[in-house]
């Protein structure tokens, strides 16, 4: 497994697309928290408050995480070197686990330099310090567990083709479903008796909730757990050349 990870994270990196990923990531957030004009500019709001990276970032990564994950597995059934993989001494879980966690890994790597937002923040406030510390640790945290469930959904959807295109674009519509989806079936009159598990099957009511700094143990479990079937669902998918 060890092996797989390694070579996701340096194929990653070898090439422009990690950087272009990261420049992305910080540019798109970096215009809306500072230069565009609004309520989310923090210049104009007045607020020392990281708010708007915490509303945008997720629709960033709905585009940014599968374009991570997108060649995971289709690259390998294009160039034919899945069937190489199957035959190594190495179980289908670990071959999943190695992209995933690879793939958790670079979306760690391009988060961490929007820390960049938090001190500035931290140091432009009235007096020196003027931010919610613990609230805004707490909204990474959050971001970080969102970006990992959006990784095994794309290792996931790389899992079923050989069309990187057609693999990000599944990811991004799974994604978008889990994040807002459910939230839409559950505002249908039809299914107001079953609003709250509706409401709670999606992504987006557990990941405001970890955005107002609360670490709940019910909203890591969650994120656990989304992670865990598309990894077991990929993993199936992958099992299920060899029947």
């Amino acid at each position: 497994m060890f092996a797989i990870f390694v070579k996701e994270v340096s194929g990653f990196f070898s090439s422009l697309s990690g950087y272009i990923a990261a420049a992305l990531f910080l540019v798109i957030n970096g215009l809306a928290i500072w230069v565009f004009p609004g309520a989310m500019n923090i210049l104009d709001s007045g607020y020392s408050t990281l708010e708007t990276l915490f509303v945008i970032a997720p629709w960033v990564f709905l585009f940014l995480v599968p374009a991570i994950t997108m060649k995971t597995f289709a690259e390998e059934k294009k160039n034919g070197t899945i069937e190489l993989l199957l035959t190594r001494p190495i179980s289908d879980l670990n071959l999943v686990l190695g992209k995933y966690f690879a793939s958790v890994l670079l979306v760690l790597l391009i988060l961490i330099p929007s820390l960049t937002f938090f001190l500035s923040i931290y140091l432009l406030g009235s007096p020196v310090g003027n931010i919610d510390t613990g609230g805004t640790w707490g909204s990474f945290i959050g971001l970080f567990f969102l970006a990992a469930g959006y990784a095994a959904i794309g290792v996931f959807s790389s899992s079923f083709t050989d069309n990187q295109i057609v693999s990000f674009l599944l990811a991004i519509v799974i994604s978008l479903f889990f994040f807002s989806g459910f939230e839409s079936i559950a505002s249908l009159g039809a299914f107001s008796e079953f609003k709250y598990f509706l409401v709670q099957l999606g992504i987006n009511e557990h990941y405001s909730s970890m955005s107002r700094g609360v670490i709940d143990t019910r909203d890591v479990i969650y994120f656990a757990c989304l992670s865990t079937f598309f990894i077991i669902a990929a993993r199936i998918k992958i099992q299920s050349r060899k029947w």
